[in-house]
């Protein structure tokens, strides 16, 4: 696979990345062969497999940048699967594979040769605000809708505004608090992972600084310097260890040692009141107004609310405002009217 890509990659120096990363292959593939033939076993034939040849196939015809994620999620496997072998433990192999992994995360992100390094870094802010411009978007989306849902189906059961503004309230409530405790262990989760991962490369630079320094190299050839230079800063790097872990954390992992990726309080209270924004949308009518007035306004409020939502979508879709708006209005007001009709049915045979 590594072969096929260094001849279909046009850059040469992204092309010998891939060469080096084939003959790491080849000594893993050298050492089971010696442990077969060791315990008197036949060799079986060197041939690519099905999924090796259609994947070469797709990079042939598509391009390597669509295999790449592929490429590195096998590689992520063959690391998990080295560490349960006895006879690779005592072995750089198990590093080594996740070194690829991490390797083949950057160049299928883009952190190529091709390009102004600084039109990569203000390409990578704008998906950066992009991402959380359409986590807010969507956070306000679920808390309108499903409060827009909950607050009709209980209307719909003939039931008093109060009652109604108690439920909306208490969907609103538990909502924002589900959204904000998922997050929170969303992102506790990950900081948690990218501490183990920092002990990890921690205890590699001890255990095997050169394999470190080559791995570092490496990913310094894939960003654009020439071998020398690759080596020469990588050596720099390695030769303080609080500074190479620093650095492998930020060019290997695509971890900030300083924030780990985030407060994780900070992201379940953003996800609350990002929730909580959407959901009092169909309540607040309830507050002032009852009866049949105060059922109309909120469901005009959240259709409204349901338009702006679909409009602001299109920021991520390109698609036209008045179809996306639409869209979300059809898709949100027949969720509504579902509800409003099963609770006016429930009210029906309860008698409420």
């Amino acid at each position: 696979m590594y072969r096929a890509l260094a001849d279909l990659e046009p850059d040469p120096r992204v092309s010998e990345v891939y060469r080096r990363l084939a003959a790491t292959e080849e000594r893993h593939a050298g050492f089971w062969e010696e442990r077969l033939r060791a315990a008197g076993a036949e060799l079986p034939e060197r041939r690519p497999g099905w999924r090796t040849r259609l994947l070469i196939s797709l990079a042939r015809r598509f391009g390597s940048q669509l295999i790449l994620p592929t490429l590195n999620d096998l590689e992520r496997a063959d690391s998990r699967g080295y560490d349960t072998q006895p006879e690779s433990l005592a072995t750089a192999m198990p590093a080594e594979e996740r070194s690829h992994a991490r390797l083949l995360t950057t160049l299928a992100g883009g952190e190529g040769v091709a390009g102004a390094a600084l039109a990569r870094l203000e390409g990578r802010h704008r998906a950066a605000s992009g991402n959380a411009l359409r986590a807010a978007v969507l956070g306000a989306n679920d808390g309108l809708l499903s409060n827009f849902s909950l607050v009709m189906g209980v209307a719909g059961a003939q039931v008093s505004a109060d009652t109604v503004l108690v439920t909306g309230l208490a969907g609103l409530l538990a909502g924002a608090g589900s959204m904000a405790m998922g997050e929170w262990v969303s992102v506790q989760s990950a900081r948690e992972l990218a501490g183990h991962q920092l002990e990890i490369e921690a205890r590699e630079i001890e255990e095997i600084p050169d394999e470190e320094r080559e791995e570092l190299a490496l990913i310094y050839e894939a960003k654009g310097l020439d071998a020398e230079q690759a080596h020469e800063l990588a050596a720099r790097q390695i030769a303080d260890h609080s500074t190479a872990l620093d650095t492998l954390a930020r060019e290997e992992l695509g971890i900030d040692p300083d924030e780990l990726g985030g407060s994780p309080v900070v992201a379940a209270a953003t996800s609350f009141v990002l929730f909580a924004i959407g959901a009092i949308i169909p309540v607040a009518p309830f507050i002032f107004l009852s009866g049949t007035l105060a059922v109309v306004v909120s469901a005009c409020l959240s259709v409204i609310g349901l338009f702006a939502i679909g409009a602001l979508i299109t920021v991520f879709t390109g698609r036209g405002v008045w179809f996306s708006g639409g869209r979300q209005v059809v898709i949100g007001g027949a969720a509504a009217a579902l509800t409003y009709v099963v609770g006016l049915a429930i009210g029906s045979a309860v008698g409420v």
